[in-house]
């Protein structure tokens, strides 16, 4: 197995759909341009230019790499990334890397977001819970084909700002909360998925006894200061079915996670 350094990341042409007819055109360009303007001169201008980029993306760095559900592969061809990374990042937007953003915090690489989603095998009408809410960049892409999705953040500011974004573009149905991801979500529980977007040592109890029987887990799991295992969790009879997927590299969970004892 292939790793990489990045965070977000491994450890080693589609037709897009008018987003016309999935954010609001008016508040999506506005926001484009304006980051665009605030990025520097240069930069593409129009939403048009935006999605070529995201078409490319989706061929060349997911598709190309295996990602086969067509939901998936739609939603990172409508969700517009460069609206989720900080203004001076803009250009970088749609390459094939993590990105940081505020509190030393990252957005992942586009072809991690897309695994980790596959790997939830969501329908519309399913109930998701994310922890890490970041940008809301995995969230949008969520909410693009779950019927509502949960996500916490832990960072104060980092979850306004997420949840900004997300009205903005018009993402009703995905609701943000600042605070520890670990305990979870215990009332709006259970959840047909949830997936992590931080590393831990273990699986927190909470999250998986707040999954719906049949319902998975996507979480990267090892130590939280090299590598993890990308590992999917399935709640079987009340029991976990694990299956490892790939090594990542995740800046790691905080909170009540760093209270617990580190794999050695």
């Amino acid at each position: 197995m292939r790793k990489n350094t990045g965070e977000g990341s491994p450890a080693g042409g589609l037709g897009l759909r008018s987003l016309s007819n999935l954010l609001s055109p008016a508040g999506v360009m506005c926001l484009a341009l304006g980051m665009a303007g605030a990025a520097g001169p240069g930069l593409p201008q129009s939403e048009a230019a935006f999605a070529r980029y995201r078409e490319e993306m989706v061929a060349s760095q997911i598709a190309a790499r295996g990602i086969k559900d067509e939901r998936v592969l739609r939603a990172m061809g409508e969700v517009p990334r460069h609206l989720f990374v900080l203004p001076e990042h803009i250009d970088l937007a749609y390459e094939d890397h993590p990105l940081p953003i505020a509190e030393g915090q990252t957005i992942s690489q586009p072809y991690i977001v897309a695994l980790m989603t596959e790997c939830l095998n969501l329908g519309k009408a399913d109930r998701v819970l994310e922890i890490g809410a970041g940008s809301g960049y995995q969230a949008a892409v969520l909410g693009r084909i779950a019927g509502s999705v949960f996500t916490i953040e832990i960072h104060e500011a980092l979850a306004r700002r997420a949840a900004e974004t997300l009205e903005r573009l018009g993402f009703e149905n995905v609701r943000v909360r600042s605070g520890d991801g670990f305990f979870g979500w215990p009332e709006e529980a259970p959840f047909d998925g949830v997936i992590v977007t931080c590393a831990v040592p273990e699986v927190p109890p909470a999250l998986f006894d707040q999954l719906r029987e049949g319902g998975r887990l996507v979480i990267p799991l090892g130590d939280t200061q090299t590598y993890q295992r990308l590992t999917v969790v399935t709640k079987k009879d009340g029991k976990p079915v694990v299956k490892r997927v790939l090594d990542v590299r995740f800046v790691p969970m905080t909170g009540e996670a760093l209270k617990k004892k580190r794999l050695p």
